[in-house]
């Protein structure tokens, strides 16, 4: 009796013939299997799915289908192991749902899940053909012995082409649509938060600023007639104060976009956030155009973030910036020769930049040993700038 050699693990399988080796009882075990794997399916679906479909009008039928199909998704996990083992598909794991903060969101990505749908299809139409499958193999066990190899490759090849079609990711779109959904949920984050930094720092800054300076104009136009001097004392007051104020906003104007990224560009604009540093920069920008506004403004902000991780933990005596253009990606790597020890779950805020980096298909890589360098390098997708952009900064 020959044996077959053909690896669980691979796609191409040898043609059937009259033998009996391991890949056609790996065949015949899986076949045999079609049917208790199906009744679990087709039951589980049916209890779950359709009630929660045929409950949809009352308040619990929503989320017990939303419960129901990623349950499903289990199914379709278990599904995709037994293929692999037994009839060697080679078959990816799809993406998992991205993670969603609140009820009703999770209740939406869950119920708009397709390969959760698929897999529930997959269910349905499995309990006939395992019935048909479970009774051929038998038959060819008791009665068709000699035609049970070539029986059990035309059975398995339906499966094969079963779950490669309702089981595997439908193509890198639906992963790519995952992504991007998980993605816009951090900008959205992001955005919101910026948002709320810029009332706080307005509120607590240059508007209680302006409030006092407000009043204190008032008690000098009140002393202005009784006491000159005083009241001189007090606009002179309250001019250092509307010099204070407009730096405030100057402060918080640089926070949201500086000018002079907007007027010279990533080179002039990083010099300006390095000559702020605690520790001396050496800024390195290799550009021969500049990139989007957007990519451009992220980058700006990246390199800042990062220089004042490098003034608050770092303990550096210097540090560099450089920034290049390596076919479509923009790149940045900000090094010091401090203490290291940084990680991206270490409240530094690097998680927060991952994130962002993250988000318009960027990538993070931090490498900071216990006791130093500390090296960050950022990749950005590089976008061309528009032409009203660059004609406007020219």
């Amino acid at each position: 009796m020959s044996v077959d050699t053909e690896s669980p693990g691979t796609d191409r399988l040898p043609p059937a013939r009259i033998t009996y080796g391991r890949q056609t009882w790996r065949e015949v075990a899986f076949l045999l299997a079609n049917l208790p794997y199906a009744l679990v399916g087709f039951v589980y679906t049916v209890v779950t799915v359709l009630l929660g479909v045929g409950l949809s009008v009352t308040v619990i039928g929503l989320p017990l289908l939303a419960f129901g199909l990623s349950g499903a998704r289990g199914l379709g996990r278990a599904e995709r192991a037994r293929a692999r083992a037994l009839l060697g598909v080679r078959v990816d794991e799809p993406s998992r749902l991205p993670r969603r903060h609140g009820f009703f969101p999770w209740l939406w990505s869950s119920l708009k899940d397709p390969v959760a749908w698929r897999t529930v299809l997959y269910s349905f139409i499995r309990l006939p053909w395992g019935v048909l499958t479970f009774t051929a193999t038998l038959v060819a066990l008791l009665v068709l012995w000699p035609v049970l190899p070539f029986v059990a490759r035309g059975l398995t090849n339906a499966d094969r082409g079963m779950v490669r079609g309702l089981l595997s990711p439908s193509d890198e779109l639906e992963r790519r649509v995952a992504e991007l959904e998980s993605d816009r949920g951090v900008v959205v984050d992001t955005a919101a938060a910026d948002l709320r930094r810029i009332e706080r720092d307005l509120h607590d800054g240059a508007q209680a600023r302006l409030v006092a300076l407000a009043m204190g104009l008032g008690l000098a136009k009140e002393k202005l007639l009784e006491d000159p001097e005083a009241a001189a004392a007090m606009v002179d007051e309250a001019h250092g104060e509307v010099k204070l104020a407009l730096q405030e906003l100057r402060d918080l104007a640089r926070g949201i976009h500086p000018a002079v990224l907007t007027d010279r560009g990533l080179d002039a604009a990083l010099s300006s956030i390095a000559a702020r540093c605690t520790v001396p920069v050496k800024v390195t920008v290799d550009l021969d155009r500049r990139p989007a506004e957007a990519i451009e403004g992220i980058a700006y902000f990246t390199v800042s973030e990062l220089l004042q991780n490098v003034s608050k933990h770092a303990r550096a005596r210097s540090a560099s910036v450089e920034v290049w253009r390596r076919d479509d990606r923009l790149l940045l790597q900000v090094s010091d020769d401090g203490c290291g020890g940084a990680r991206l779950d270490g409240g530094t805020g690097m998680a927060g930049l991952a994130e962002r980096l993250g988000a318009v298909d960027g990538l993070f890589v931090l490498d900071s040993p216990e006791g130093g360098p500390t090296t960050v390098t950022a990749e950005l997708p590089w976008r061309e700038r528009s032409a009203a952009a660059t004609s406007s900064s020219s």
